[in-house]
């Protein structure tokens, strides 16, 4: 008689899940000033067959809630219930940013550039240590899903590391509006991942503290690529034929304000640009000054700047060449 292989256990702060097991289990990290236990809740989908270890993480800034949004849909519509391998489910990375609405932790640091932090640092780099340490080594691919800046709108888009063709496979299955690669950052997750070769991308998406349900759609579909293209999902899900194609951008630049003044943008994020083209203008209060900002080439602008009132040197545009 034939022995059926099981996957794999995963053990998450001293828990067991068991395959064919789905648990919450929960990273301790800090108390408040008032002693209340702060925790990183993980979801573990374990299924019964092998196959591999997908983390899909958001909130590694506490205000890019669109990435939270997209994984609590997810579950709640259990699209991690998977027929083989496993998900692991991180809605909120960073509960101090989330639960003081901030991008950073109390202290002021960003976790997401603390990796691969130290056991007894600061908290952020002890977040940082304590989730790399019980997490990474067990996955095989992560997606890491983030939220535009301050009042900067990203249009959907996935970055991989150039270094990793696994990296640029997984965004190409992905397959995001925009799509391309981009530098690791010391101190982020991407770059810690990268270093125990752990293949990751990072979806950017929407405006800091604003629900953008284009965002959130694009990033649940894009999700359920990867895991439709490894299988876990059952074939009546599979939904990655037809689709259409992202766009593979190079050669990209923000565009700056020239002058200090109230920023209004002519173009929408997002849209196809031809050099010379006005994206947008600064102008005073009066409307005796205005200055114009031009697309430097034919390409694509993919993050626009909602800030009104803006000062000189301030990132406007953020725009790119097509492949």
């Amino acid at each position: 008689m034939d022995v059926v292989e099981e996957n794999k256990d995963i053990i998450i702060g001293g828990k067991t899940v068991s395959p064919g097991e789905e648990k919450l289990l929960k990273i301790s990290i800090d108390r408040l000033p008032t002693g209340t236990l702060i925790d990183i809740p993980v979801y573990v989908f374990n299924s019964k067959r092998p196959g591999p270890t997908i983390l899909v993480q958001a909130g590694l800034h506490g205000d890019e809630i669109n990435g939270i949004e997209i994984v609590r849909r997810m579950m709640s519509e259990k699209q991690f219930n998977v027929k083989k391998g496993a998900v692991i489910a991180v809605p909120i990375l960073n509960i101090f940013g989330f639960i003081h609405f901030s991008r950073d932790v109390p202290d002021g640091k960003d976790v997401n550039r603390s990796f691969p932090g130290t056991k007894k640092g600061s908290m952020a780099s002890r977040m940082a240590y304590h989730y790399l340490n019980e997490i990474i080594h067990q996955i095989d691919f992560g997606i890491d899903l983030h939220t535009g800046g301050g009042q900067r709108n990203n249009y959907p888009q996935i970055r991989y590391t150039q270094e990793d063709a696994q990296s640029a496979k997984l965004a190409e299955v992905f397959n995001a509006p925009i799509t391309f690669s981009s530098k690791l950052i010391k101190g982020s997750f991407r770059n810690a991942a990268f270093s125990m070769n752990k293949p990751t991308v990072v979806f950017e998406a929407g405006e800091s503290m604003r629900f953008d349900d284009f965002a959130i759609l694009e990033g649940m579909k894009g999700v359920s690529n990867v895991l439709n293209y490894f299988g876990m999902t059952p074939e009546a899900d599979l939904k990655t034929k037809n689709q259409r194609k992202t766009t593979h951008l190079t050669n990209r630049r923000w565009l700056r304000a020239p002058t200090a003044g109230m920023f209004i943008p002519k173009i929408t994020n997002g849209s196809e640009l031809v050099k010379g083209q006005v994206l947008g203008i600064v102008t005073d209060t009066f409307g005796k000054r205005t200055k114009q900002i031009k697309a430097p080439f034919d390409g694509v602008v993919f993050c626009i700047n909602h800030q009104a009132v803006v000062n000189q040197g301030e990132a406007l545009f953020h725009v790119g060449e097509q492949d």
